[in-house]
C-alpha cells in the first residue's frame, strides 16, 4: 500500500482535500514548504499525524487565502490560518509566524506521502519543533509530541543535539528510561 493511500484512509479524506490543496498551492506559484510533523517524517521513520503544517511566502498569504476560501473552510488564529474540508479529517495549518519565513530559502524537495514536496531543512524543522515545545501556551499533549519529534530527529544525527536548548534536552532525557 502506498503511504498516501494509507494516510488518506487515516484522515478519511473523501474529497481528495490533500490533492486539491496541493494543486491550488502549486498553481498559485507560491513559495511554500512543509514544517511540523510531516516535515519530521521526511527525515525519519514516519509516524501518523492528521496535520499538514506549511509556511508560505508572506506576500502571498492573503491572495492564497482568497483562492483557498473558494473551495475550503478557512479559520484564522493569531499565528496560523487553518484550512479544512468538510469530508476530510486532514488539517492544514499555514503558519503565519514570521520566524518561519527564512525556512523557505533553505527548503529542499523530499518525498512525503509519495509526493515530492518542498520541506524545510532538517535544522529548520528541528528549530520549529523547539519553538513549539517551548511555547507556554501550547497544550501539554502537543508539547509531548514536539519533544518526541525532537528526539526522533536528534537520534538520526547526533550533531543536531547541540542545536537543542539544554532545557528541552533535559525534558527529553527525563522521558527516557
Amino acid at each position: 500500500m502506498k503511504a498516501s493511500t494509507f494516510w488518506k484512509a487515516v484522515v478519511v479524506d473523501r474529497e481528495n482535500f490533500l490533492e486539491r490543496f496541493l494543486h491550488t498551492l502549486n498553481e498559485s506559484g507560491m513559495r511554500y514548504c512543509l514544517i511540523g510533523g510531516q516535515a519530521v517524517n521526511a527525515y525519519v521513520e514516519p509516524l501518523v499525524t492528521l496535520d499538514l503544517d506549511i509556511v508560505v511566502a508572506a506576500e502571498g498569504i492573503e491572495p492564497l487565502v482568497r483562492v483557498l476560501s473558494r473551495e475550503f473552510t478557512i479559520k484564522r488564529f493569531p499565528n496560523s490560518i487553518n484550512v479544512s474540508a468538510r469530508e476530510s479529517k486532514l488539517r492544514v495549518q499555514i503558519q503565519t509566524d514570521l520566524r518561519y519565513l527564512p525556512f523557505l530559502d533553505r527548503a529542499e524537495i523530499r518525498s512525503v506521502l509519495d509526493y515530492d514536496l518542498p520541506v524545510a531543512h532538517v535544522e529548520d524543522v528541528l528549530q520549529g519543533k523547539v519553538w513549539a515545545a517551548l511555547d507556554p501556551e501550547r497544550r501539554t499533549s502537543k508539547k509531548l509530541k514536539d519533544l518526541t519529534d525532537i528526539a526522533r530527529l536528534i537520534e538520526t544525527s547526533s550533531k543536531l543535539r547541540e542545536r537543542v536548548p539544554a532545557e528541552v534536552l533535559k525534558k527529553i532525557d527525563s522521558l527516557t528510561w
